[in-house]
């Protein structure tokens, strides 16, 4: 080949490969100019407001009150720390407490729809002989093969902790007391009771029974939580069936307005039980006295405690729960941007006097792709103090993002592949 065809058949190439290029850049302009001029700014998460105005010097916290037991906790309800306690990992018989895992299945169920507040529940033989008048565990009193609607049945069980109610309500969820014991080992597991396993639904003494106190602390603020209305038929005081009346054996009920649960519980191995739990102001306390001699003594332990926590600790709400806290970018959706925030709202509890040293820090995913559904997780807020995690909580979508169209998708995949 001569060298003016050589020059003639470089020239014919790089002239292709001009032309390949700008037909490239061409169309990528264009997909970007149907779809935004501009790409969005980076958005900035909305700063947390500031904690009130208080000293970050820590204040004196006094001893807790000496609490006469085996084993004890409190607890705070929102994000579950541990403000003070002695052998709350030690197992033990939790007595009638048990019911309140009653509660919480019977609560799951029917938010599930698998059972409903007017079903008819047969106060069966095997309910009545093992848990009814004739046995030296208490009863609700309802009539032996006679039905009762659930939510008589259920504030049966837990406002006079009766065990014939818990047994035929048992029958009814799950066809019977050891399959339904299954069950509540299932929302165990769940809510995080790591140390406890339950063979019935009445709390009546088996070895392979027991929980800790500080896993009963979690149900109890798992059925605050989780259940509320479920939760409040533990506030009522007295309760009847048929022409017998009896009243809530929680003393803290009439001691204390503001204490508005949870159990009691007593036998002659585990000894005088309760959990108890207080809301005062936006701060939910729930505690636990296990092993203890009276009923009078495992009350004054329980609002001693109650009152301490509340005295030496306070709370702090950082987040509201349904307002965008951030607004990070959305690919490949039909909006560019998603209101993120917390389902429910983040309070912590700390000593008096250290809120201002709460700081939180937001970790969001780097690339949110639509479709997205509201409440996903997108991500984690944690409250810092210092060095250390006082609580952690996900971030979730406040709206849907649906998918964007063709233009859009093929855009934002351009986009995320230059991001990495």
């Amino acid at each position: 080949m001569s060298t003016r065809s050589i020059s003639s058949f470089m020239k014919n190439r790089l002239t292709s490969r001009l032309a390949k290029a700008a037909i490239a850049a061409t169309a990528t302009l264009a997909i970007g100019a149907a779809i935004a001029q501009t790409v969005p700014p980076k958005p900035q998460p909305i700063p947390a407001p500031a904690p009130a105005a208080q000293s970050t010097q820590p204040g004196t916290i006094a001893a807790p009150p000496a609490v006469v037991g085996t084993a004890w906790v409190l607890l705070d309800a929102a994000s579950g720390r541990i403000l003070a306690g002695q052998n709350y990992n030690e197992r033990l018989e939790p007595a009638s407490i048990t019911k309140v895992m009653t509660a919480y299945v019977i609560a799951a169920e029917l938010a599930a729809g698998r059972v409903k507040e007017d079903d008819q529940v047969m106060m069966t033989e095997r309910a009545w002989r093992e848990g009814g008048a004739g046995t030296d565990g208490s009863y609700s009193g309802f009539p032996v093969n006679q039905t009762a609607p659930l939510i008589e049945m259920d504030k049966g069980m837990v406002v006079q902790s009766g065990n014939d109610a818990a047994i035929a309500l048992a029958e009814h969820v799950a066809g019977t007391p050891e399959a339904f014991a299954d069950l509540m080992n299932h929302y165990a597991a769940k809510i995080g009771m790591k140390n406890t396993h339950f063979m019935n639904p009445t709390g009546l003494p088996d070895a392979n029974h027991y929980s800790t106190a500080y896993d009963l602390a979690l149900l109890g603020r798992a059925l605050a939580n989780d259940y509320p209305k479920a939760y409040s038929y533990n506030s009522i005081k007295e309760f009847t069936v048929g022409p017998i009346t009896q009243q809530n054996r929680n003393l803290l009920l009439w001691r204390d307005s503001t204490v508005d649960g949870i159990k009691t519980g007593h036998t002659a191995a585990a000894g005088y039980c309760l959990m108890a739990s207080a809301k005062r102001g936006d701060m939910r306390l729930v505690s636990v006295v296990l092993g203890s001699t009276s009923m009078e003594q495992r009350s004054s332990d329980s609002l001693a405690i109650l009152n301490w926590g509340f005295r030496f600790f306070e709370a702090h709400k950082i987040y509201d729960a349904g307002k965008a806290i951030a607004t990070p970018r959305v690919f490949k959706g039909a909006a560019q941007q998603l209101n993120v925030g917390v389902a429910t709202p983040l309070v912590v509890v700390v000593p008096r006097g250290q809120t201002g040293a709460l700081k939180p820090i937001m970790d969001i995913q780097k690339s949110i792709v639509a479709p997205i559904k509201k409440g996903q997780s997108v991500g984690s807020v944690k409250v810092m103090q210092g060095d250390k995690v006082v609580t952690q909580v996900p971030l979730v979508a406040m709206e849907d993002v649906a998918e964007g169209g063709f233009f859009r998708r093929i855009w934002d995949s351009i986009m995320m592949w230059f991001q990495g």
